[in-house]
């Protein structure tokens, strides 16, 4: 670490997303002065890599957030709510990646590419909206900037990792027990067992028969694009893939656009890399994009059921620009 720089707080180290902060920041040489490791009570005294250093990892107290310029939270609503209004009071400006602000109309919930102007007059915490959502705008805002949005129906394919290291853990430890012939452990991370299985359980149900995950597709989407009553209709699908999350995406717009139209304007968006020629087999795949900070779209062709409609597919790496990429972008905005 450099003799300059900011002062950087990171709370959830240990955990997937925590981790994927620490790659971010090597690997985009984000001024970093002193970086300070934070987790649960449980995971204080392990020790993490960073730049060829091994950071302590430390409980979060009162005064951890003293000095700090930048605090990446990554520990879930609970920890956000308690802590982070402590760590603004001390001077540090908080992007937080749990659900606890990001409906909170005094609080920018951003995607940079996308909505960077609501970072003006931040209050001192930014909120980095749910994964999916973010593959999600990238991929609507060129399109909604050309021709407006008019709805928007989603099916997401959710890997394990969007549920955390120990849902990772299960998918791996499950299809190892299945290959060999023996029972899959029952599950504990995840609602169903995931191993050559897909479910359409991700987060909570409602009252409404629609899950939490499908609620946050839609209302922070409006938020992002500044749309209040855009219609999104979601299912959030759980499927055996390890890394990257995948997204069907079918759009009805203001003005017809043609495909060749909309394939010019993804590709030239920034955080976007079109990925179309099903000929020669080319089109978004998870395993193509696991540790890539871009967003692949393909499959792009005219809808069949929508008004001035276009259907396409998508995946991304929800660790890394579904979660950590993101925050870290916000932060060097800042």
């Amino acid at each position: 670490m450099t003799g300059t720089g900011k002062v950087v707080a990171i709370v959830g180290a240990t955990g997937a997303v925590g981790q994927e902060f620490l790659a971010v920041l090597a690997a985009r040489a984000f001024p970093v002065r002193e970086l300070r490791l934070f987790a649960s009570a449980r995971s204080a005294g392990q020790r993490l890599p960073f730049r060829g250093e091994q950071l302590p990892v430390h409980p979060l107290s009162e005064r951890s957030f003293e000095g700090v310029d930048v605090a990446l939270f990554s520990a879930g609503a609970a920890v956000s709510r308690e802590h982070s209004r402590r760590a603004v009071l001390a001077g540090a400006v908080v992007v937080d990646n749990s659900s606890a602000y990001r409906l909170d109309p005094d609080v920018p919930l951003v995607v940079p590419e996308v909505n960077v102007e609501a970072l003006r007059g931040h209050r001192g915490i930014v909120a980095n909206p749910n994964c999916s959502t973010i593959l999600l705008v990238l991929a609507l805002a060129p399109l909604h900037r050309a021709a407006g949005l008019r709805s928007v129906v989603v099916s997401t394919y959710q890997a394990a990792s969007g549920a955390g290291q120990q849902a990772m853990h299960e998918l791996r430890e499950s299809l190892a027990a299945s290959l060999r012939g023996e029972p899959a452990p029952p599950p504990r991370a995840l609602p169903q067992g995931l191993a050559f299985n897909v479910f359409p359980h991700v987060d909570v149900f409602l009252a409404d028969g629609y899950t939490r995950e499908e609620d946050k597709l839609l209302y922070e989407t409006r938020k992002i694009l500044g749309l209040p009553t855009l219609a999104v209709d979601a299912t959030c699908v759980r499927v055996p893939v390890e890394r990257c999350h995948s997204e069907s995406v079918a759009v009805a717009l203001e003005r017809p656009l043609t495909v060749e139209q909309a394939r010019a304007l993804l590709a030239s968006a920034p955080g976007l890399e079109v990925v179309d020629d099903p000929a020669q087999k080319r089109y978004p795949m998870p395993i193509a994009m696991a540790g890539r900070d871009d967003v692949a779209v393909g499959r792009l062709r005219a809808g069949r059921v929508l008004a001035n409609g276009l259907t396409f597919w998508l995946a991304g790496d929800q660790l890394r620009k579904g979660a950590a990429l993101n925050a870290v972008q916000i932060a060097e905005r800042l």
